[in-house]
C-alpha cells in the first residue's frame, strides 16, 4: 500500500491505529514458543484478530533479528500475512548508513520484505537516506521526536539559528530529492511541541508511538497533530499485545483495539 491511499483507508475503517509487533520474549504468553515460529504464529494470531480496527502494522524487527536467519524467516511470513490484508506495513529497524550500505538496507526492506515503510535515523545526513527516497511507492520515516528518556541528549538542542535539532531534521528532511514519500516519528509524550511540528510540515503524516503503556494522550494527540487530510498514523504495542483481560490473550488484543478504534473514530471528519 503507498501512503497516499491511508486517508481513504482510515475514513473507511474510522481508525488511524498501528498495532506494533513486538514479540517480547519475556512477556509473551506462556502458550507460545520462544522461537522463531512462535513469534510469527503470535504477530499473525495478533493481526487476524486486530485487523478490523487497525490500518497499519509495525513490526520492530529487533525482536526477529535477534534469532539470526530463523527469525529473518519467520519475519518473511509475518509481512507476507500482511501483504494479503489492506493495511500499512512499516518495518520499525530505524536504519541509516553510508550510501552503498543503505543502498542494501533499502533493497532488504523494500523488496526483499516488500515493506511500505522504514523507520530511519537521520543523523548521518541526506546522502545515508537518499537511497531510501528512491523508491516512488515507499515512504521514508524519519526519526524527528522521540518519546524516549534520553531524546533531550540531542533531539532538543538548540543550534545557532535558534532552532531545535529536532525541528531542523525535519525541515532539512522535506528539502531532499525524493520520489517516494516522507513521514516523521513523534512521540505521543511530546505532545506539546505537536503544534510546532505541523508548522513546519502541515502536510507530512506523522507516525506517533506512545500512546498506551508509555502514556501518551490520544486525545491531545489527535488534536494537535491531524491535519486537513487526517495524516496521522498512532501506534500502540503493549497495550494491545499483552492486554489484561478475563478471556484469551487474542480476546483481549481485540478489544483493546476495538476501544482504541471507538476513541478514534470520534475525531475523524
Amino acid at each position: 500500500m503507498i501512503a497516499a491511499e491511508l486517508p481513504n483507508l482510515i475514513r473507511k475503517k474510522q481508525s488511524y491505529l498501528c498495532v506494533g509487533l513486538d514479540p517480547d520474549p519475556e512477556k509473551l504468553p506462556s502458550s507460545i514458543p520462544r522461537t522463531a515460529k512462535g513469534y510469527s504464529r503470535f504477530c499473525i494470531e495478533i493481526i487476524e484478530a486486530t485487523e478490523q480496527y487497525a490500518v497499519s502494522y509495525k513490526i520492530n524487527t529487533a525482536f526477529f533479528e535477534r534469532l539470526g536467519s530463523e527469525g529473518w524467516k519467520a519475519m518473511e511470513v509475518v509481512f507476507k500475512t500482511l501483504q494479503s490484508k489492506s493495511v500499512f506495513t512499516i518495518a520499525d529497524s530505524k536504519r541509516a548508513d553510508i550510501g552503498n550500505t543503505s543502498k542494501q538496507y533499502a533493497e532488504a526492506f523494500f523488496k526483499t520484505l516488500n515493506a511500505d515503510a522504514l523507520t530511519l535515523a537521520p543523523y548521518m545526513g541526506q546522502d545515508s537516506i537518499a537511497p531510501f527516497l528512491l523508491y516512488e511507492d515507499k515512504t521514508a520515516i524519519i526519526l524527528a521526536l522521540t518519546s524516549n528518556p534520553g531524546h533531550s541528549d540531542f533531539e532538543l538542542l538548540e543550534l545557532k539559528n535558534g532552532k531545535q535539532l529536532y525541528q531542523q531534521v525535519i525541515e532539512t528532511a522535506l528539502n531532499w530529492e525524493r520520489k517516494g514519500e516522507l513521514m516523521f516519528v513523534v512521540g505521543a509524550t511530546r505532545v506539546s511541541e505537536i503544534t510546532s511540528i505541523r508548522t513546519i510540515c502541515p502536510d507530512s503524516f506523522l507516525l506517533v508511538p506512545g500512546i498506551g503503556t508509555q502514556g501518551g494522550n490520544l486525545e491531545e494527540v489527535s488534536k494537535f497533530g491531524m491535519n486537513t487530510s487526517i495524516g496521522l498514523i498512532v501506534n500502540a504495542s503493549r497495550s494491545i499485545l499483552y492486554a489484561e483481560g478475563p478471556g484469551h490473550y487474542i480476546e483481549n488484543a481485540a478489544i483493546e483495539a476495538n476501544k482504541i478504534q471507538l476513541q478514534m473514530a470520534n475525531y475523524i471528519k
